[in-house]
């Protein structure tokens, strides 16, 4: 039977009689977390508030019996097991209620401790499968979906590559931290290869074949970045018309890119500690929590302490993310890789487009090697993208 924490499932037991309830709590109130209710329609109105994964009845009730009951509360919560107790073997009004779904087992009267213990659960191990099956085909649908809106190139990792002594050793420390599953920040200047490099972690490890999923935080101010990272409950916001999985559910398994993640709401700042403490979240507006195994890089152009401390941001949280930092070196530091990395552009334009140029002449080569690059990499890209396009012949000159 599944490895599960049985008292974190709640288990409803309705009987119009107390001494009955009496009995069933002196048998299980150590193993299971139980609630009661006197009679159907006291248990119906505690649904509305209670998400059980078992429902215990009897069936001799007065007013609504069992079977009636598990009828009605399978429609408030079609998730929830339900078990039978009846002293009678009615055969035919048995295999009726199973058939309907309202009734999942039965147990004759007087029921065996032992007995009624494993089909508990059992009962609660189906609950959290159905659960769990539901959540990953939720994910799955999520992230299919992110993933159509991202709409992005394939992995290039040429653009991280270097003769330099200085990005041989940011290559060495991808390779050494890949592997594990640490936190990692990367600092780099506007338009360094930070995402690329974040990639390159993921593809490195154990993860490769999870999800990535990058968020551009800039993109998401105030409690929009919380909702967008944590997800939310139908209803929990002016607007939240359907419920939605956040980014870290999304990345379950996987690895989660966070760009440039400032500021952080004090309300952020509690939840993704307690993500990064207890692999946990709760979706905005929702009680439910659930557990997620995310491996968390981000990005930020100045330091963390630097960018951080103006915030206000929990010491804790800036000591868990910043476990591993790596630092990018501007493209002005090493300036011997800036040939390498031109070519490696024109080549991807060039495939891209038959009528750009082909190779970049010395005199192009030496009016780039002396640039500072203020944009480092991306601003690289871009300019030899424009030469490539504008250039008259297959080799690119100086203007």
């Amino acid at each position: 039977m599944r490895d599960l924490d049985w008292n974190s499932f709640d288990v409803l037991v309705v009987d119009d009689e107390q001494d009955n309830l009496d009995a069933f709590r002196f048998a299980f109130r150590k193993s299971f977390r139980l609630h009661y209710a006197l009679g159907g329609a006291e248990a119906l109105s505690l649904l509305d508030r209670l998400d059980p994964a078992v429902i215990v009845a009897d069936q001799r009730m007065p007013g609504m019996s069992g079977i009636e009951f598990l009828k009605q509360a399978k429609e408030r919560r079609p998730d929830a097991a339900g078990v039978l107790l009846t002293a009678y073997a009615d055969m035919a009004v048995l295999i009726d209620a199973v058939n309907s779904g309202a009734v999942d087992r039965y147990v004759q009267k007087p029921w065996n401790s032992k007995e009624l213990a494993v089909i508990l659960r059992q009962a609660i191990s189906g609950f959290a499968t159905l659960r769990e099956n539901r959540r990953l085909r939720e994910q799955l649908a999520h992230y299919a979906g992110y993933l159509e809106r991202e709409q992005r190139d394939p992995i290039d990792f040429g653009e991280i590559a270097g003769e330099s002594e200085v990005m041989r050793e940011v290559t060495a420390r991808i390779g050494e931290v890949a592997k594990a599953s640490t936190h990692v920040l990367i600092e780099g200047e506007e338009g360094a290869e930070k995402e690329v490099v974040a990639r390159a972690i993921h593809v490195g490890s154990p993860r490769e074949e999870q999800p990535f999923v990058k968020v551009t935080c800039a993109a998401f101010r105030g409690e929009a970045l919380e909702r967008e990272l944590f997800g939310w409950r139908r209803g929990a916001f002016d607007g939240a018309f359907t419920e939605r999985a956040g980014r870290l559910e999304l990345a379950h398994r996987g690895t989660i890119y966070l760009d440039e993640p400032a500021p952080l709401t004090p309300s952020l700042q509690a939840r993704l500690l307690r993500a990064l403490t207890d692999g946990e979240v709760e979706r905005l507006g929702s009680t439910e929590t659930a557990r997620v195994d995310v491996r968390v890089v981000l990005s930020l152009t100045p330091g963390i302490e630097e960018a951080w401390a103006r915030a206000g941001v929990l010491p804790e949280l800036v000591s868990r993310l910043s476990v591993f930092p790596l630092r990018l070196p501007p493209l002005r530091e090493r300036r011997e890789d800036i040939r390498a990395l031109a070519e490696h552009f024109l080549r991807k334009y060039a495939r891209r487009n038959a009528r750009a140029a082909t190779s970049l002449s010395e005199e192009a080569i030496a009016k780039l090697t002396a640039y500072a690059w203020p944009g480092n990499a991306r601003e690289l890209e871009n300019v030899v993208e424009r030469a490539a396009i504008l250039s008259r012949g297959d080799v690119i000159l100086p203007e």
